[in-house]
């Protein structure tokens, strides 16, 4: 352990990394060292300047004074430029930092051609914008603004957009979202934001000294000492400016980076059971474009449980956005339970929004987070602590909870506030295997114990049947097959639906006759009708349907030779070439040949057995159409 420390600590000196940094720290330093040295041999003549305590309240005051005028406007400002697309807000936010390239002379010069004694402003209020307490807040206002404006749009522009859009679907409204999330998820940038505007305005010189000259402020103060006595007389304004600036950056070091400071612990009310509903179908006709993207999917459910299946980048989060009024619909309608959700805001559609990453608010407890709702039941949101495994971590904070705890959160958050629809856009991804298993477990018992309609969306064919009576699959934005989760896993409509479904035996083939199809020089009988002979196709088997057995191929049968063994605890994954070089994959339930290079005999019953047409012998150019003899 020492020798790798020692080893990294070398690697570390080694590089000009810290050589750089120390000297630019000297530089800062040194001359602040050089003052301290010149002060501690200054006689006590020089140690006294009447004066200096007026000009320092003259600074503190008007710097907060001018840095609540800041953050009133600068907040709200670079929150909409954080949030503000098109050349517009671009011009918008060259034009507020503005300030920052002008040299502060100049900055104060533009403001006596707006608010100067000869201006219509200045006469209409009798000259007091100037040489007043107004002024010098006024100057100081105009060159420290930018700093907070440009620190709160960063944070505010980092934030996940998904925390707002939890936040409406669970009840909260623009103003809301702004203050319990916005702000408090962009505090530590906007915190250092004021910090900076506090510390410019409190320093500001140029253009106080054009704008008011009086009272003076602790820079023009001790501008005017240097320039009536020399260096000598400004030993005590150094001193008290940098004694302030360090008083300052302690007290804003020791209020810490949270937002709203501590949360007092919580003891949970007794659960209740929220309560039941009746199960509500969901129908929906969507049509959005985002940028070039075309989203058009139109479905009426049969059943209450729902899952959207499809590629990355198919539109399966926009669907949901849609569906929870997050994306405004272009065309088309949500209907859930035969009433009318489509024009209604998210925050009173009464959905249940489950993201990918979880979206917890970083600054709230897990029992806030599950209470964070709009008129959520204390005692429902106990019953889903309990129910989903999350007592005794009621006071902690999303950084000290495991990935399936905050999931698990999210999840109780969601149902807290009793939604009518709850969408979960894959709650389960990145997590570890047995961790994902669990909560798809307790998600199934969730749907089987309460009314509430979900769709989940998934890129996962195990999950979707798991968790819902329907499926959707779509792609580049366009449904490709919907139905019973049954007969969409058993009859795939086409080749990319069955890639979908994740069946790996997926073969081109050709039609020898109307119950046999030739693949990779296999024949192969289907049963399928309405090809005729010499039809180029596509077909495919699921592993589970391939059966497999020892022993010598009979009638109906092929030998085949096992290539490759996958042991699965109570089940073994093969792969198998049919005699005439056909590659299959087959699941074995441990009774049939399990060992690399044995011979097999292989049945693929031709009811289980999917066709598709090519392309190019589909008649016009119409869709795939599954055929088989059942």
């Amino acid at each position: 352990m020492l020798r790798a420390r020692t080893t990294r600590c070398h690697v570390t000196l080694g590089t000009p990394l810290p050589w750089l940094a120390a000297l630019l720290v000297a530089y800062l330093l040194v001359p602040i060292g050089a003052f301290l040295v010149r002060l501690a041999e200054a006689p006590a003549d020089q140690l006294t300047v009447p004066g200096i305590g007026d000009a320092l309240g003259v600074s503190v005051v008007t710097a907060t004074v001018a840095t609540v005028v800041i953050a009133v406007g600068g907040i709200p400002l670079g929150y909409l430029l954080a949030r503000a697309r098109g050349r517009a807000a671009e011009l918008l936010g060259v034009a507020v930092q503005l300030p920052l390239a002008l040299p502060p002379l100049v900055s104060g010069l533009l403001l006596v051609y707006v608010i100067g004694p000869y201006t219509m402003l200045g006469e209409l209020f009798g000259g007091g914008l100037t040489d007043d307490l107004t002024g010098v807040v006024l100057a100081q206002v105009f060159v420290a603004a930018p700093f907070l404006i440009i620190a709160a749009r960063s944070a505010f522009a980092a934030l996940d957009p998904e925390l707002a859009d939890v936040a409406a679907t669970l009840g909260h409204g623009r103003w809301s979202r702004f203050v319990r999330v916005a702000l408090p998820g962009a505090w530590a940038g906007i915190r250092a934001g004021l910090l900076l505007a506090w510390l410019r305005a409190f320093g500001e010189f140029g253009a106080t000294v054009v704008l008011a000259y009086h009272p003076y402020s602790l820079p023009v103060f001790t501008y005017v000492e240097f320039g009536s006595s020399g260096v000598d007389t400004t030993l005590i304004p150094v001193a008290t400016a940098l004694l302030a600036a360090v008083v300052v950056l302690a007290l804003s070091g020791a209020a810490g980076h949270r937002y709203g400071g501590r949360h007092a612990r919580v003891a949970p009310p007794p659960p209740r059971a929220p309560a039941a509903r009746p199960p509500e179908r969901l129908g929906f006709d969507l049509d959005a474009r985002l940028g070039g993207f075309h989203l058009r999917v139109s479905h009426c459910a049969l059943s209450s449980h729902l899952a959207v299946l499809g590629p990355s980048g198919a539109g399966k989060s926009l669907m949901l956005k849609l569906l929870a009024g997050l994306v405004p619909l272009r065309e088309g309608g949500v209907h859930l339970g035969g009433h009318a959700l489509t024009g209604i805001d998210p925050e009173r559609r009464d959905v249940g929004y489950v993201p990918q990453d979880s979206c917890l608010l970083p600054h709230l407890p897990v029992w806030r987070q599950i209470t964070f709702g709009v008129g959520t039941d204390p005692a429902v949101a106990a019953h889903w602590l309990t129910r989903l495994h999350l007592d005794g971590l009621e006071d902690r904070l999303p950084h000290q909870l495991s990935g399936g705890q905050r999931r698990r959160v999210a999840l109780a958050r969601a149902l807290a506030r009793q939604p009518r629809l709850l969408l979960l856009d894959e709650p389960f991804t990145g997590l570890d295997t047995p961790v994902r298993d669990e909560l798809r477990r307790e998600l199934r018992r969730v749907q089987r114990d309460t009314a509430v309609t979900t769709v989940l969306v998934t890129h996962d064919p195990e999950e979707a049947a798991l968790l819902a009576d329907e499926v959707l699959l779509v792609a580049d934005g366009a449904l490709l097959q919907s139905g019973r989760q049954r007969e969409v896993f058993a009859r795939p409509a086409g080749p990319a639906v069955a890639r979908l479904l994740g069946i790996r035996n997926l073969h081109a083939g050709r039609m020898r006759d109307a119950g046999a199809l030739e693949s990779a020089g296999t024949a192969i009988a289907t049963g399928a009708a309405g090809l005729p002979a010499g039809t180029d196709v596509e077909w495919c088997i699921r592993p589970e349907h391939v059966e497999l057995d020892s022993g010598p191929a009979g009638a109906g049968e092929h030998g085949a030779t096992v290539i490759d063994v996958v042991h699965m605890g109570a089940v073994a994954e093969l792969l198998v070439v049919l005699d005439g070089g056909c590659e299959l994959t087959a699941v074995s339930a441990g009774d049939g040949p399990a060992t690399t290079g044995a011979r097999c005999r292989v049945r693929l019953p031709p009811e289980r057995i999917v066709v598709w047409p090519t392309p190019a012998d589909r008649v016009d150019g119409g869709p795939a159409v599954a055929v088989s003899n059942s």
